[in-house]
């Protein structure tokens, strides 16, 4: 028999416009949006195989326990059933990786199918999950989104302690699940104005993130943000339209934290 582990790892949900670390626009939909990742990996477990037939995942922004209302799908998972087993020594597989609502993360479900088996001393048993299968297994998150930024969330499943045999002969298998959910940020955001508007005269703003270039135009109120930067210090560049006379500007020292938002406030030409 093999010892088994297994996490799973970030999700993601409506599918707004995909965030792009090359550059996006300085608008109301970039700074509402953030990316959310999920991905399974490793966790011990004294079976040769756990197999879970995931069919989607859903989010949240309440905490409330009424199950009617309040989910929505995260629109692009593939349902599959995915051996655990397969998933050790670090391996891992990603779930979904999408745009999300920025904002209040309250809850996340992982909704499961009929296709549950483990497998032990060779012999293969249904893995009941009648919870899993009708509402979903439900984890609370109470995560804070920043617009622009990047999360990757891992839900760690303790197979040792989720999969139950039931009582007396019936052999039949439970799973009730155990699971520690941990979050990464993996990306920040820089915003800034420019004071005074240059109107009618385009500013773009932009930052040297290894080899690439990430680029943002600020809006008629003069407002920019590049979103998808990873933790570091950075020179960001701010070139106005030739026409407006103005010559280029570099802000040096700019400090990104991983899901945060540097606000470098207003900035003179």
């Amino acid at each position: 028999m093999k010892k088994i582990k297994f996490y799973l790892l970030s999700f993601s949900v409506i599918t707004f416009m995909l965030l792009s670390i090359i550059g996006c626009n300085s608008n109301d939909d970039s700074t509402q949006t953030s990316r959310v990742s999920v991905r399974m990996t490793d966790a011990p477990g004294d079976y040769d195989a756990v197999n879970v037939d995931v069919q989607d995942v859903l989010i949240k922004s309440a905490t409330d326990n009424d199950d009617s209302k309040g989910w929505v799908s995260i629109g692009n998972v593939t349902p599959k059933v995915y051996n655990l087993l397969d998933l050790t020594g670090g391996v891992n597989v990603l779930l979904a990786d999408n745009l999300v609502p920025s904002g209040f993360l309250g809850q996340v479900r992982l909704l499961l199918g009929e296709k549950n088996t483990v497998v032990k001393d060779g012999v293969s048993y249904p893995l009941n999950t009648p919870s899993a299968q009708q509402s979903g297994l439900k984890l609370k998150i109470n995560q804070e989104l920043v617009g622009g930024a990047t999360y990757d969330f891992l839900l760690d499943f303790d197979v040792e302690h989720s999969v139950v045999v039931q009582a007396g002969s019936s052999g039949k298998y439970n799973l009730h699940p155990v699971i520690r959910v941990s979050t990464a940020a993996t990306s920040g955001v820089i915003k800034g104005s420019i004071n005074p508007v240059l109107t009618g005269f385009q500013v773009m703003a932009s930052v040297k993130v290894g080899d690439v270039e990430v680029t943002a135009f600020a809006n008629e109120l003069g407002v920019f943000q590049l979103n998808g930067i990873p933790a570091g210090t950075y020179t960001v560049t701010l070139t106005p339209e030739i026409a407006s006379g103005k010559v280029i500007k570099t802000v040096p020292g700019v400090v990104v934290v991983n899901g945060a938002m540097t606000n470098m406030g207003a900035i003179s030409l």
